[in-house]
């Protein structure tokens, strides 16, 4: 399911290639009822002044057209009220979920996106591309999942956040956290923390002074060249020449690269080594 205001349509799509296979456009200023229509290529049409209406009418339609439940979920700020209303009207989450919109900040993405991250429920992706104010800060627990992509804007990621988060693979672009952040981070995985994570990849709006870094990891290999090879193809590979291997309390390790701009932590299994 889409839903976007900027583009004034709610589409169904295939769950393939993407194809849209129905589509509710609005129409503002026009006391009609809701008509239907199709494209160039096949797409079934329908318009409504009413949006939220019109999206409501064609996912009950579709989903019990082919008796399908809702598995996934893009919306920009104006339509977080899909959210709950997916969340109640049906008991299997969602597959995947993304947020975006508010590039340039014009202050109305704060509400938006705590809404999403406390009420979302998805079981293989969530990705957050929205905007938000320097001061917003989420102090909630988001739903586990298989992997977290927060684009370009995970300044708000703090590191209680971090050590909160429980994902196979996380990604956090824009991030501020800090060099004591991530030392912290490790000593919580070291504890057995973060279990399930297996690539976590972090992407700083600032350059960080990394000149003493390794002197606190307890390295038990370093110079260590070779790529991590994701399992999904949402998420790239990761090279690195210089990567320094640390190890769990229980034995499993991890092999760390970094630099000023970038921070990456891969489990060894799922590395190739050169």
């Amino acid at each position: 399911m889409i839903d976007d205001d900027s583009e004034e349509h709610v589409g169904i799509e295939t769950s393939g290639r993407g194809e849209h296979i129905i589509l509710a456009k609005r129409i503002s200023g026009l006391n009609e009822p809701m008509s239907l229509g199709s494209n160039e290529y096949g797409c079934i049409l329908v318009y409504s002044e009413d949006q939220v209406m019109a999206s409501k009418m064609v996912i009950d339609y579709v989903s019990g057209l082919f008796n399908l439940e809702v598995s996934g979920l893009t919306i920009d700020r104006n339509n977080i009220w899909a959210i709950d209303w997916i969340n109640n009207r049906q008991e299997q989450v969602l597959e995947d979920f993304y947020i975006f919109g508010n590039n340039k900040y014009d202050g109305t993405g704060d509400e938006a996106m705590d809404h999403a991250l406390r009420n979302v429920r998805a079981s293989k992706y969530f990705t957050f591309e929205m905007n938000v104010s320097d001061n917003y800060r989420f102090d909630g627990n988001l739903e586990p999942g298989n992997r977290l992509l927060i684009y370009a804007y995970g300044h708000w990621v703090t590191l209680d956040n971090l050590l909160s988060f429980d994902f196979i693979e996380i990604t956090v672009r824009g991030s501020r956290l800090s060099i004591p952040d991530l030392y912290s981070f490790i000593r919580h995985w070291r504890a057995g923390g973060s279990p399930r994570l297996k690539f976590l990849r972090l992407e700083f709006d600032h350059q960080l002074d990394f000149e003493h870094f390794e002197d606190e990891l307890e390295v038990v290999e370093r110079d260590i060249a070779g790529e991590y090879r994701s399992r999904d193809d949402h998420f790239q590979n990761w090279r690195f020449d210089h990567g320094y291997c640390i190890q769990r309390n229980d034995g499993v390790k991890t092999v760390i690269d970094f630099g000023g701009g970038h921070f990456v932590m891969m489990n060894w299994s799922e590395i190739q080594l050169k």
